[in-house]
């Protein structure tokens, strides 16, 4: 199993880590999620430029022939600079329906769009009573003719505010939650019947609960076939974890740089806090767990192209473990930060935030955790 990055992934991490570094400083961010818009589309254009937004898709999908491991390259970096653009559910969930599931119309018309950064997408999966349960859907798309109509409410659609499209899933057949009859659909937000209601959420980040109410769809907007999309979306969410995972070991890795280094200057007794052994000992914890989390990572990264048993094992251990690593290491960066650690004005208070919203997202610990025992 090779764990070296190429040279072309190489060269990505030192340009997005510069960028970062001297665009997406803790200041401006502190100012784009301060705005009314809450993100910097000119940061949106420059990835575009860049090439990043098409690096994991494949030449004959229109992208630079990338996958998963350059996802990850990418995710890793802006964790580190908590950057809010809509990657994950723009490249990762939307382009990995298209890619995986997509017509050849459907691909030309949006994987270009995603690409040019022209078009922004969100994926509304989440229902108030769904839990972490992707076939548990009171969301329904009902057949009309040759095309659907969707009725329902989904929760928590992170990035939906700044997105041009969305990518939903409803049900067209079975009961509220059967394994069959669950389907994929991608339609335009300004579809007449698509309403949201937008909202800040604790990291920073914008996200909306969205309502269907008789929006009418044709049959291009359906991704795979009908009613077979559940295995469809676990391959996606799977990857969007793993992609997630990489997200959060970059966070992480700053976290505890930050407290190294507030531990060498805050002073406690005349001598600087982090000549206290106990201290040593908590950041050594920190740093053990923040590297476990990035073998996990690039496990659960490698393992996305095998059959879906192995795929799954390796996602959910990755998910479980950086779950926990996160936790601790969020936790324990504030405590040792003291006061300062939840004020606004430190970074390391929405470093916190970001590591702790991530245990929610695509299932949290506890249930990844059940679903590596049910398979093992």
């Amino acid at each position: 199993m090779d764990f070296n990055f190429t040279e072309e992934q190489g060269m990505v991490r030192d340009g997005l880590s510069r960028l970062v570094r001297e665009q997406y400083g803790f200041e401006e961010r502190r100012k784009a999620i301060a705005s009314a818009e809450g993100w910097r589309p000119e940061i949106w254009a420059q990835l575009a430029e860049l090439g990043i937004l098409g690096m994991p898709f494949s030449e004959a999908d229109g992208g630079f022939g990338g996958g998963a491991v350059d996802a990850m390259v990418i995710m890793e970096e802006f964790g580190k600079g908590l950057v809010v653009e809509p990657f994950l559910p723009t490249v990762v969930c939307a382009g990995g329906f298209l890619k995986h599931g997509g017509t050849a119309a459907q691909k030309e018309e949006h994987i270009g769009a995603i690409v040019s950064g022209s078009a922004v997408f969100a994926f509304a999966y989440a229902e108030p009573r769904g839990r972490y349960d992707y076939a548990d859907l009171e969301t329904t798309a009902k057949k009309d003719g040759s095309g659907y109509v969707l009725n329902g409410h989904k929760a928590v659609v992170i990035g939906a505010p700044w997105a041009s499209h969305l990518v939903v899933t409803a049900r067209t057949g079975g009961e509220r939650r059967d394994r069959s009859g669950v389907s994929v659909f991608v339609l335009a937000k300004d579809t007449p019947g698509v309403t949201t209601r937008d909202y800040v959420t604790v990291d920073g980040r914008r996200a909306s609960e969205v309502y269907f109410e008789n929006v009418a769809v044709g049959a291009e907007a359906l991704i795979g076939a009908e009613g077979e999309g559940l295995a469809l979306i676990e391959l996606v969410t799977d990857e969007a974890i793993a992609a997630l995972c990489a997200e959060a070991c970059g966070a992480m890795k700053v976290a505890h740089a930050m407290t190294v280094e507030y531990s060498r200057q805050r002073k406690q007794f005349g001598v600087p806090i982090g000549s206290f052994q106990v201290l040593q000992h908590r950041m050594v914890d920190m740093y053990t767990a923040y590297e476990q989390a990035v073998s996990l990572t690039y496990l659960a990264t490698l393992r996305l192209g095998s059959d879906e048993r192995t795929r799954k094992l390796a996602v959910s251990a990755a998910k479980v473990g950086v779950g926990q690593s996160a936790r601790l290491i969020g936790q324990e960066a504030v405590q040792i930060h003291g006061g300062n650690g939840v004020t606004d004005e430190y970074a390391i208070g929405h470093y916190f935030k970001r590591l702790t919203i991530f245990d929610s997202e695509f299932g949290n610990v506890d249930h990844h955790l059940k679903r590596h025992v049910a398979l093992s």
